[in-house]
């Protein structure tokens, strides 16, 4: 396994100085959050400019995207097809793996996600990519049942596991050990199951890393480990500090 850094760990830098921050953190990995309505780069740009998108993520040898993590605000169809295929090839070019976009919403009928889902699964396969869904509070992966259904009924469909949404969602911290057989990448940084604590210091939650690296490997899990801790307005704690404490402790258990 490899642990990496999201660059949404630094989202109130410019990307240039986020990827820089994560460098001087020793950090190999790139997780790149590619986000409409993020502060960093957006699908929109990577359609309109390539080649310029991939220069901004570009920094040198010692730090390499290895995954994208991608969320499209398109008016239509046929421009979310266009942006998501944008980026399939940016990752392409840029050596990243894996691309995760959110499920849609718990509201939205399975059979219709099912659809919408397996021509992006076609698309990032061409490029040679693996597709990911993130499980996450509010779509329809948010119970472990909704996000391994959609895995076995979309061909090549795999997850991105952030387990902070099961211990703090409606799952309300039971087994999420059914989805593990389809982990494809894996979003960690602690969790408290009260309200207000989606986001707490490194150990002080209640995120069982020992245990979410056990069942990976005994699955043969030789992917990514993205921090993923969220830079909020008003954090209650240096983020370098925690994002730095969280890579020790990831590497220290692989």
């Amino acid at each position: 396994m490899f642990v990496g850094c999201s660059t949404l760990c630094f989202a109130r830098f410019p990307l240039e100085r986020a990827l820089r921050i994560i460098g001087e953190l020793e950090f190999g990995k790139l997780d790149v959050a590619i986000h409409e309505r993020g502060p960093h780069l957006k699908p929109s740009e990577v359609l309109a400019d390539p080649a310029m998108a991939a220069q901004r993520i570009r920094i040198g040898p010692s730090l390499t995207p290895a995954a994208f993590s991608v969320e499209i605000d398109a008016g239509t169809a046929d421009e979310y097809l266009d942006q998501f295929r944008a980026v399939c090839r940016l990752a392409r070019l840029s050596t990243a793996s894996t691309i995760t976009i959110p499920a849609s919403p718990s509201g939205f009928g399975m059979d219709q996600e099912v659809a919408r889902l397996r021509p992006l699964v076609q698309l990032a396969e061409t490029e040679g990519l693996v597709l990911t869904v993130l499980t996450r509070t509010g779509t329809l992966t948010e119970l472990p049942a909704g996000a391994r259904e959609l895995c076995e009924r979309v061909r090549g469909l795999y997850l991105t596991l952030d387990p902070s949404h099961y211990v703090a969602g409606p799952n309300q911290g039971a087994s999420h050990d059914e989805v593990y057989p389809f982990v494809k990448h894996v979003h960690l940084r602690d969790t408290g199951r009260a309200p207000g604590q989606f986001q707490v210091r490194v150990g002080q939650g209640e995120i069982e890393y020992g245990r979410v690296i056990a069942q990976l490997q005994r699955l043969g899990y030789d992917r990514l480990l993205t921090v993923a801790i969220h830079d909020i307005p008003d954090a209650p704690f240096a983020m370098d500090a925690e994002v730095r404490k969280l890579k020790y402790l990831l590497e220290s258990l692989v």
